[in-house]
């Protein structure tokens, strides 16, 4: 915790090394300005804020679309958001301080001008902070006739933990885009969707973007830091005769667009999405199924995420309005112990794939931190924020938000690390082994999964469902294996985590996005497969809706991509 001191940034600077760039007129602005803000404030006003930050995120994108051998989209902007922390009270007890049934502090995500003009910057941040300490000294008030009238809460730690100050700032990632090259791909690339017919819809998009953030506090904190980010997106989609809609995706993620894959790479990826949308639409629909499955790494990745990683995310624990599933299960074994899980914001690439998770300071100016979850299926400790929880008082590093959001623990990379693997051929006879086993004429393989989503508040069932896109019935008796649609996977945590019997040698990367509390932050899920010896699936939902009654357009026959 910080206390009530006061302390220059400049005099924290002088102990402090920087990194080889020099500090921008942005963070120099900001520094100046926090300091003669957060000064005003302490002797001014009551109550007296004992703590101050100011966030700006940077992010400048550009973006080309396109179907059917045609650009249907470009688009780029540039933008800079003004988030400010104010505390207020004390560490013990200050206006972040959660209440139940309260949503919680929330901050402005304040469009500022992204010219680096001193006089509008220094406005809109003296406006900003204005207004964040109004809101703050409000908040205290109601939070501390709160806490006379309720009982009391069972972790009765501080609302903020003490955190050294760090100084570290790098040249902004630059932005590289051929727009030109890409209009001419894109073309390119839509156009191979027309050798199939059986596709409804399909759209391929490369986007490129950069996002640096601009960090300075009261405690002596100035850290200005950035990474860049390229997508290629393949999606592709039909209607079945029973009104089900059929879609298959795929992905490409690296750092800037050198890292993108070449043509062979993209072509053969379109191919493999319109191919598994033409098999969809001639699977038979799934019934619900109790019984052994396997995951690839990318749908493990997924469903260790959904599952898993929510969890032990530090503020869930402290909310009693949580589940909180591991809160006391600190020294126990939650997986079987030939599993561990790894949350590393440090890595950035695993068997030569970017990951989308890696940072080298969170959101609160923490540096990212190696957090080893659970070793050897034993829990070991919590993705922790700013905000302590009893037994562990300091942040590791995973102070996470989307600009406009106050920040909470969030995952990064998480790494499922196994002792107990097998070459994926004796995988898929274990799995045929355990459906005989439990007298079953087949066993479920689910290669592709779009997402998911978990309930983890108390309010609700400890549940998660996860979605699955490309689901093979594996059979008992030998026969080929059985493409199926309409299968989404649902369960509880507790349950699903003692099923797990073996995995894969072979890591496989999930790169996306998560929502929670603080918005969309960049993540990545890596694991092996893994072999469960049982998983529940319903029918997914469907809507009534027939395909098209009129037949395609003949023109199309005009365009058909390149089959090469």
């Amino acid at each position: 915790m910080i206390g009530r001191f006061l302390f220059s940034v400049t005099l924290w600077l002088s102990a402090l090394s920087l990194a080889a760039a020099q500090p921008s007129i942005l963070l120099d602005t900001m520094s100046q300005e926090l300091n003669r803000n957060f000064t005003a404030l302490k002797q001014k006003a009551e109550p007296a804020p004992y703590f101050l930050s100011y966030e700006i995120t940077e992010q400048q994108f550009k973006e080309v679309g396109g179907t059917l051998g045609t650009v249907d989209g470009t688009g780029g902007g540039k933008s800079r958001r003004l988030d400010v922390s104010i505390r207020v009270g004390d560490r013990k007890l200050d206006n972040y301080h959660r209440v139940r049934g309260d949503q919680g502090q929330v901050t402005s995500g304040a469009a500022i001008t992204y010219e680096d003009s001193v006089p509008s910057i220094r406005n809109r941040i003296w406006l900003e902070t204005d207004r964040a300490y109004r809101a703050a000294a409000e908040r205290l008030i109601r939070i501390r006739t709160n806490t006379q009238v309720k009982v009391a809460q069972e972790d009765d730690s501080d609302d903020f933990s003490v955190e050294p100050a760090a100084a570290y700032v790098e040249a902004p990632p630059a932005l590289h885009f051929d727009e030109g090259g890409w209009r001419e791909k894109i073309r390119r690339y839509s156009a191979r969707f027309a050798n199939y017919p059986s596709v409804l819809t399909s759209h391929v998009t490369v986007i490129c973007q950069t996002d640096t953030r601009y960090f300075v506090s009261s405690e002596g904190s100035r850290i200005e830091h950035g990474r860049g980010f390229a997508r290629i997106i393949v999606s592709a989609s039909a209607k079945a005769a029973d009104g089900t809609d059929i879609s298959s995706f795929d992905t490409f993620e690296a750092v800037d667009e050198s890292g993108l894959p070449d043509d062979k790479v993209v072509i053969a990826a379109i191919d493999r999405v319109a191919n598994d949308v033409a098999n969809l639409l001639k699977a038979p629909e799934a019934e619900p199924f109790v019984g052994p499955a396997i995951f690839s790494g990318r749908a493990a990745g997924v469903f260790f995420h959904e599952i898993f990683g929510h969890r032990v995310e530090g503020h869930r624990q402290r909310d009693e309005s949580e589940g909180q599933t591991f809160t006391k299960s600190v020294g126990t074994k939650v997986l079987p112990d030939f599993l561990s899980v790894v949350f590393d914001p440090t890595r950035r690439k695993v068997g030569g794939i970017d990951l989308n998770g890696w940072y080298v300071y969170d959101d609160e100016g923490v540096k990212g931190q190696v957090v080893r979850a659970v070793d050897k299926g034993v829990l070991k400790e919590f993705l922790m924020s700013r905000a302590p929880i009893k037994g562990f008082p300091h942040s590791n590093g995973h102070g996470r938000r989307q600009p406009g959001l106050e920040v909470v623990s969030r995952q990064s990379n998480l790494i499922v690390d196994s002792a107990n693997t097998v070459p994926e051929a004796k995988l898929r006879q274990m799995l045929i082994d355990e459906a005989k086993k439990q007298n079953k004429p087949y066993g479920l393989y689910f290669r592709e999964i779009t997402g998911g989503f978990t309930t983890t508040q108390r309010g609700g069932m400890q549940a998660f469902k996860v979605l699955p896109i490309v689901v093979y019935r594996v059979f008992t008796d030998g026969r080929p294996d059985q493409l199926v649609r309409g299968v989404d996977i649902v369960g509880t945590p507790l349950a699903s985590f003692s099923k797990i019997v073996a995995t894969g040698a072979k890591l496989d990367v999930f790169n996306g996005y998560c929502g929670a509390e603080s918005g969309s932050v960049p993540v990545s899920a890596v694991s092996p497969a893994i072999l469960v010896s049982e998983i529940e699936t319903e029918k997914k939902s469907k809507s009534s809706d027939r395909p098209p009654l009129l037949p395609e357009p003949s023109n199309l026959e005009g365009f058909k991509g390149d089959a090469r």
